[in-house]
């Protein structure tokens, strides 16, 4: 019995999806593409970095219809099903890409794993950061376009110097498609929805409005204080709204006593793909820049985006949300803890966020 190991769908290891679908053998096979090559994508984290990452799936899928990708992250949960080879950074990911050639390689993350990994890689091209001999990231400016190696460069140096970062005026999507030799043109998240779809007992009859009270425990410097998250509470379902409050284990007894105090919704915590669910039952979603942010852009939802500390120009928001900063000016640019005499954070009324949510919504 024959086999092809040339097929984009053969696995080597496990059965092909054809074979396993409709029970075909590789002779005669209707479904054969001849695999072209292989791309590899390294982008380990953050999660909500690697969600906004998906929307380069579409050019690198248009580009190269018959290579086979995989992507190596902290997160494969969260990478979508149309990738068809998504890897953790392990001992047994490292072993195989040992033994693996690839005609493209990208590295968008300038941790040094990443970094490592990029130039321990075989790869015809490669593209993004890679490792210097002193042990430290570099960008890849050998082997790419001019205009590639001009935009690695400007991303390289935004990540070393805060002013430079402050005057950046491109979205993190326009960076690295300019890293990768592509313009970026609207190319949505890709986010899968879980199936099937999760039920919850929420209320009805009024649009609901997400509010995600939290942002890590390691950054706090983004965190807007309980008080004004049930005042918010309050004045939506005033205005009559639904609200349901979301977070994870950190945000539970938080959200608990926020339930208690507003009468809004908390359903409780859950795990990844269940908390997707949950999003996407909402109309709109009220978040610092978190996790919750980049899933509801993945999802099509509206958002009202809490933002001090990040340029508010890295965020593509797709005509769908609004960014509300404070009218302190934070003096904490990309600090995970508040240093300055009085925290930003504190002078952003929970009225301007209700305004936001109520205007996403068209209602006065």
């Amino acid at each position: 019995m024959n086999h092809r190991a040339d097929c984009f769908h053969f696995r080597g290891d496990i059965p092909c999806a054809p074979h396993k679908q409709r029970g075909v053998h590789c002779d005669g096979c209707p479904e054969f593409r001849a695999r072209t090559g292989r791309i590899l994508l390294i982008k380990l984290g953050a999660a909500g970095d690697v969600i906004r990452t998906t929307p380069l799936l579409a050019p690198l899928m248009r580009d190269h219809p018959d290579h086979a990708l995989t992507w190596v992250t902290d997160f494969p949960a969260l990478v979508p099903r149309v990738v068809p080879d998504v890897r953790p950074l392990d001992v047994a990911t490292l072993l195989w890409l040992r033994h693996t050639a690839f005609d493209l390689a990208i590295n968008l993350d300038k941790d040094r794993p990443a970094c490592a990994l990029l130039r321990e890689v075989k790869a015809a091209r490669k593209v993004g950061f890679t490792l210097g001999d002193d042990g430290l990231c570099r960008p890849v400016t050998d082997g790419v376009s001019p205009a590639m190696a001009a935009a690695v460069e400007a991303k390289f140096l935004t990540g070393l110097f805060d002013d430079v970062n402050r005057d950046c005026r491109l979205s993190y999507l326009q960076e690295i498609f300019g890293i990768c030799g592509y313009a970026f043109a609207g190319e949505p998240y890709v986010l899968d929805r879980p199936e099937p779809a999760p039920e919850f007992d929420l209320p009805t009859g009024a649009p609901l409005v997400g509010l995600n009270t939290g942002c890590g425990g390691r950054w706090t410097s983004r965190l807007w204080p309980e008080s004004n998250w049930a005042e918010l509470a309050r004045g939506l379902r005033t205005a009559g709204l639904n609200v349901v409050l979301l977070g994870g284990p950190d945000e539970h007894a938080k959200n608990t006593r926020l339930a208690a105090a507003t009468g809004a919704c908390y359903p409780g915590h859950f795990d990844l793909r269940t908390f997707i669910g949950l999003v996407d039952r909402c109309d709109v979603v009220v978040t610092a820049v978190t996790m919750a942010m980049h899933i509801a852009l993945g999802l099509g939802r509206r958002l009202v985006l809490i933002n001090n500390i990040f340029n508010p120009h890295e965020f593509e928001l797709y005509g769908r949300g609004v960014i509300v900063q404070p009218p302190q000016p934070c003096a904490c640019y990309f600090q995970p803890r508040c240093t300055a005499p009085s925290f930003c954070l504190d002078s952003l009324q929970p009225a301007a966020l209700q305004a936001a949510t109520l205007d996403l919504l068209g209602r006065p």
